[in-house]
């Protein structure tokens, strides 16, 4: 007489065990992947400001250029916060009671600036340089998006290293004549590859891929 001392559907789990210990770490790699990568961590990152700025209404149906506000862009590797006196050239003559633009004018009157929250913030060891883009006719639109429909802005691309080297393999789809760089509605005329290849070309624009670029 036999004495089954485990049910007989035990007899499976030495192969339920297999298939767990197989698909388990493929799991968890596509889960860190994905659950890790900026697409999902930092795509849409919209932090809440001390003065609630609608760039929809100035840079869309005010249609206030980019550099009248982030005035370093052309010149320089940052994209400068406007001080307070930029938003004062208007904002002394217009809302001058809103309770909304309260933290606007303490600053004014108190030199203290208004800390604003940034959205696009590179990691330390990675060196972005806005003026060797902007010049050579790299949009905001971009790496931003339509900042002009925005309410509140939020992060528009993953901004990842990979994400960045697709652009520099291949940038003509990403080039427009530099006077239009700031233009969200801009379209290329023709073919956008051909035209993109065109200003590549006739700009000498050859984005460098080696790792000292962005980390130095």
């Amino acid at each position: 007489m036999k004495l089954f001392v485990f049910p007989r559907w035990a007899n499976k789990t030495r192969q339920l065990a297999g298939i767990a210990l197989g698909v388990t770490p493929l799991y968890l790699i596509g889960l860190i992947w994905y659950g890790a990568s900026p697409k999902t961590t930092d795509v849409g990152y919209m932090p809440k400001q001390p003065v609630p700025y609608s760039h929809a209404l100035h840079a869309g149906q005010l249609g206030i250029d980019c550099r009248y506000c982030h005035n370093t862009v052309e010149k320089a590797a940052v994209a400068a916060i406007p001080p307070t006196a930029t938003c004062m050239n208007c904002h002394s003559k217009v809302h001058t009671k809103s309770e909304l633009l309260t933290p606007v004018r303490d600053s004014y009157a108190t030199g203290k600036p208004v800390e604003w929250v940034k959205v696009h913030d590179l990691p330390d060891y990675a060196y972005f340089n806005h003026s060797a883009h902007v010049v050579r006719g790299v949009g905001c639109v971009t790496c931003h998006g339509r900042v002009d429909q925005m309410e509140e802005v939020h992060q528009f691309a993953p901004l990842s290293m990979s994400w960045c080297l697709d652009c520099h393999r291949n940038p003509d789809l990403n080039l427009r004549p530099p006077e239009e760089v700031t233009n969200m509605t801009w379209t290329p005329p023709g073919d956008p590859a051909e035209y993109g290849k065109s200003l590549r070309e006739k700009n000498h624009i050859a984005p460098p891929t080696d790792c000292s670029t962005c980390h130095r």
